[in-house]
């Protein structure tokens, strides 16, 4: 692959052109993490607002009709809906684990099958999530195992 940098002149938009002969899994990941790498979320946390990457968030949690942002160390809330992140996230490395989980793959340490066709992850950080049986085979697609 070869790979072009140019300088924009002043005024001028930035942009990214691909050129490829077919779009493959890898090439969609690519260039979805390239737009969520430029996006913050919005979260809150004691009344005060701030904006985190994508890429720092271990996991997302639906719980009382509220959803919080979970760090390595930190716990925030966000305004968004665990379906439009679902969206936002979609062909990134952010993998729906179950109707109130949304899990950043990137921090995950360890999983292991657990009773009734589930599986646990271990996050990074210690934390110990379950993936519902019924989105276990959507994790093996995108970790690329056979199902």
């Amino acid at each position: 692959m070869k790979i072009t940098i140019l300088d924009c002149s002043e005024g001028e938009e930035e942009e990214i052109i691909i050129k490829c002969r077919n779009m493959d899994e890898q090439l969609l990941r690519t260039i979805y993490a390239l737009k969520a790498g430029r996006d913050k979320i919005t979260v809150s946390k004691e009344d005060k607002l701030m904006q985190i990457q994508p890429g720092d968030i271990y996991y997302f949690e639906a719980v009382d009709n509220r959803v919080f942002v979970y760090m390595e160390k930190e716990v925030y809330e966000t305004k968004l809906k665990l379906y439009e992140l679902e969206d936002n996230f979609q062909n990134t490395d952010f993998f729906r684990a179950s109707k109130s989980t949304i899990i950043n793959l990137v921090h995950v340490k360890n999983l292991s099958p657990s009773l009734g066709g589930r599986y646990e992850v271990c996050m990074k950080n210690g934390e110990k999530l379950m993936i519902s049986r019924q989105y276990v085979p959507d994790l093996k697609r995108k970790l690329g195992l056979k199902g």
